[in-house]
């Protein structure tokens, strides 16, 4: 099942996507997908209902149809720094120990295909395709062999990221992770029960055209099991809560010399069974 938000931004209405491509209207049956419409038995619930029964929206998604971020309310928006081997070896790092852990602000949260904003001063932003997990079933503390119970879905996350502000002005990664529109979400959230194996799924990111990213989440350092058990061991993992998982090389640091994205230019970005996003880039 695929699950998704459409309309203008501030006035997304939850959907679904038939098995023609088309949107269905979900908004009388859920206000939203949020909270506790991720709970696997409001899932089920959800599954259950033969999708020509629904309201047909007009419009082509991703054409002549917003979409908006495949989920809605956010509360916790974790990222997983360096978890791509082959990532980490582009950029000089060592192989991390235990997970790197940042945080994009829920206000960096835009739709797949809504505008990038360069940030005024910005020099050095740069593209990561990742995998986004969605928290259906909240826990602290949870085993590996349980965590892949607590996630309702995946989707498709371009980690947006500003180098200069993220590693060179001191401090934290997170003010060159958080910008607004550094966090295109969607277009949907395919539910779990799709995805047969998570941990071979190809990752491409293209700029202009150009093929930069072409990975797969085989070459993960930490699975997406160990990530929301660990994570759990130092927060809340809540209903609605994303987790963008780490990118595989060919960022535009990772360069030689290194290629950062500039107003004018677009990207095309996708996940194997996820979809697939198309931002312009523009000066804020």
């Amino acid at each position: 099942m695929k699950l998704l938000r459409y309309g203008p931004k501030g006035k997304e209405k939850p959907g679904l996507l038939d098995t023609s491509g088309r949107v269905r209207d979900l908004s009388g049956i859920v206000d939203d997908i949020a909270g506790d419409v991720l709970a696997p038995e409001s899932l089920a619930r959800l599954r259950g209902i033969a999708p020509e029964t629904l309201p047909l929206v007009a419009g082509t998604p991703q054409q002549d149809l917003r979409l908006g971020a495949c989920v809605g309310r956010v509360g916790k928006f974790i990222c997983i720094g360096l978890n791509y081997a082959d990532h980490a070896a582009e950029t000089g790092a060592a192989i991390p120990a235990e997970p790197v852990v940042f945080n994009k602000w829920t206000s960096a949260i835009v739709g797949p295909n809504d505008d990038v904003e360069i940030p005024r001063g910005s020099v050095k932003t740069d593209w990561e395709v990742e995998l986004g997990v969605v928290i259906g079933t909240p826990g602290r503390y949870i085993d590996e062999a349980d965590a892949m119970s607590r996630v309702a879905g995946y989707c498709v996350i371009n980690d947006v990221s500003e180098r200069e502000y993220q590693i060179e002005r001191g401090g934290t990664w997170d003010k060159g992770k958080g910008c607004d529109t550094f966090g295109p979400t969607g277009p949907w959230m395919v539910t779990s029960d799709e995805i047969a194996d998570l941990q071979n799924l190809k990752l491409w990111l293209d700029v202009d055209g150009k093929r930069f990213q072409d990975g797969s989440t085989k070459t993960m350092i930490f699975s997406v099991r160990h990530i929301v058990s660990y994570l759990s061991r130092f927060m809340s993992l809540q209903a609605g809560d994303i987790i963008s998982t780490g990118t595989p090389p060919g960022v535009g640091l990772g360069q030689k010399p290194p290629i950062y994205l500039k107003p004018g230019q677009t990207m095309t970005l996708g996940i194997e069974g996820l979809g697939t996003q198309r931002q312009r880039v523009i000066a804020a």
